[in-house]
């Protein structure tokens, strides 16, 4: 087992993933606003790949309305509840993997690719392009990648304004502020104009970036922080006008680079 795979490995094992979409207003904001996206691009009768699948939550929810879908997850912890939710369902393959090898897949074999995980976890420029390309190659012409990514700046304001900004500051940026990606972060972020820089030479269009939680896992940890089911309704309303506006990107935790292959 890798040095990375270990490290994400333990810290999956140590948390319930399946219930974080679920738990607060920022992970429902973060489910529901995915789910537009892949609506928009995933025509009815699609065939989805899921890399970072996790413990199956869009996958099974995609496969309940008929999509065909594939999904693959490097944790065995998550994979293992992936695999018993998703059991019932006879147009969800599962498989545990790693986004640097879909070599169990034909090149071009999917309408819509969706990597929603590998990216908060991979450091090695390397490995990221391994990533993308092996994202790329079992995509079909014409069809549309999604792939999320973190932000820096919102790991920076949502985990370290509580008395370890200095901590946070050395962690993701160097003396001049260039953006670091190494292995014991755990969760690397990136600037948005770094992240469509990955994708510069690549046989892809960029369609949109958008920012899938805006400001609500930082506005949450406020004590007074309520927002009732009409407030959240509409809430999704105005933040999905607005979370492509380049202005509001950065405040966003969790973001999707979304591109159509050439």
């Amino acid at each position: 087992m890798s040095k990375r795979i270990e490290i994400v490995s333990s810290f999956y094992n140590e948390i319930n993933e399946d219930e974080r979409l679920n738990r607060n207003r920022c992970g429902q904001l973060e489910y529901a606003t995915t789910m537009e996206y892949i609506h928009r691009y995933a025509k009815q009768g699609a065939k989805l790949l899921e890399i970072g699948a996790g413990t199956g939550r869009y996958s099974i929810a995609l496969a309940k309305e008929g999509y065909e879908v594939s999904a693959i997850e490097l944790v065995e912890q998550n994979f293992e509840v992936l695999k018993r939710n998703g059991s019932s369902l006879p147009n969800l393959q599962a498989f545990q993997g790693d986004a640097l090898d879909l070599s169990r897949f034909s090149d071009e074999e999917f309408d819509v690719t969706l990597v929603f995980g590998p990216m908060y976890h991979l450091y090695e420029q390397k490995d990221v392009h391994k990533a993308l390309d092996e994202a790329l190659r079992v995509t079909k012409k014409d069809g549309v990648i999604l792939v999320a990514f973190l932000s820096v700046y919102a790991i920076l304001y949502n985990n370290y304004l509580q008395g370890n900004l200095l901590a946070g500051l050395e962690e993701n940026f160097t003396e001049n502020y260039e953006i670091r990606h190494f292995e014991e972060q755990l969760f690397t972020g990136y600037d948005v104009t770094e992240f469509e820089q990955l994708f510069a030479e690549k046989p892809v269009q960029k369609l949109a970036v958008a920012g899938v939680d805006s400001v609500l896992e930082l506005a949450q940890e406020r004590s007074d922080f309520v927002m009732s089911d009409e407030e959240f309704a509409a809430f999704v309303k105005y933040h999905l006008n607005f979370c492509e506006k380049r202005e509001l990107l950065g405040g966003s935790s969790h973001l999707l680079y979304i591109c159509r292959k050439n």
